[in-house]
């Protein structure tokens, strides 16, 4: 068997090909970050290199001992992850203590797993503490419209929550418990990771002023449908701006409480 035809790397390349169509991922940004199911890493494990050199994180999430994950590289480029997967991806494992890592598979050449990839694992293990085992992917990418928006709304996540719920009926059962929202910071470093885990405690959404968003999801699927959600509204609500036009109406609270009746959805009343 080809390593690329596991079930969880084809998933993993058909997600990066679709943010890149979207034109989420201009150069090298945005990265990418699964973690495996114990069955997932039974299943590869014939190629792994367990003889690797650790690699300290500069961090210990103990949370995330012994975890696996498929891992988008430092500085590299989406548009080539389909192409040529092993130089641009790899499985990690994390060491006994969360407080190193080891490349498995993948990121040839010498390559490293993303710059964010503290960042990823602080958030995965925000995630498994909220959400127990079913959360599997966290997802940053660089959307146009949303970016845009964090230039004219304030960086407050009441006014961003009501701005995208109200742009599209199924955003309020996509992103229920609203989005977190931060104000723009230098990326890469231990500080933002922990201010977005903190966040990732309560959002599956944390938009990054300026920059882009991260989000959290079961699985491939949901979380690439959450992210293009809400790009989707975003760009709803910056092309109602530009039209430099009073919205006439727009979906009340009491129209909220109906959807969430419907759908059985519980919604973030702060919100509303």
């Amino acid at each position: 068997m080809n390593v690329t035809d596991l079930g969880f790397i084809k998933g993993f390349i058909r997600m990066a090909a679709d943010g890149y169509a979207r034109g989420w991922h201009e150069r090298n940004g945005g990265n990418l970050t699964y973690r495996l199911k114990k069955s997932e890493a039974d299943e590869a494990r014939w190629c792994f290199d367990t003889k690797a050199q650790w690699v300290s994180l500069g961090a210990k999430i103990p949370e995330l001992a012994d975890e696996i994950f498929l891992v988008t590289g430092s500085g590299k480029f989406f548009r080539n992850i389909e192409p040529f997967p092993s130089e641009n991806i790899g499985v990690c494992e994390l060491d006994q203590s969360g407080g190193s890592y080891r490349i498995l598979w993948g990121l040839d050449n010498d390559s490293k797993p993303t710059s964010e990839f503290l960042s990823h694992l602080m958030n995965h293990a925000a995630k498994k503490r909220a959400k127990g085992d079913s959360y599997r992917v966290i997802y940053h990418c660089h959307p146009t419209n949303l970016i845009a928006l964090s230039f004219l709304l304030p960086l407050d996540e009441k006014t961003f929550t009501r701005e995208l719920w109200e742009m599209i009926t199924e955003c309020a059962i996509v992103f229920p418990d609203g989005v977190g929202v931060m104000p723009w910071e230098v990326c890469g470093g231990r500080d933002i990771a922990e201010k977005s885990a903190a966040l990732m405690d309560k959002y599956d959404v944390i938009v990054w002023a300026h920059h882009g968003i991260f989000c959290a999801g079961e699985d491939f699927d949901l979380t690439f449908g959450l992210a293009d959600t809400i790009e989707k509204a975003a760009e709803i609500r910056l092309k109602i701006m530009s039209a430099n036009a009073k919205t006439l109406q727009t979906i009340t609270p009491d129209n909220f409480k109906e959807l969430a009746k419907a759908f059985g959805v519980d919604l973030a009343e702060r919100f509303l």
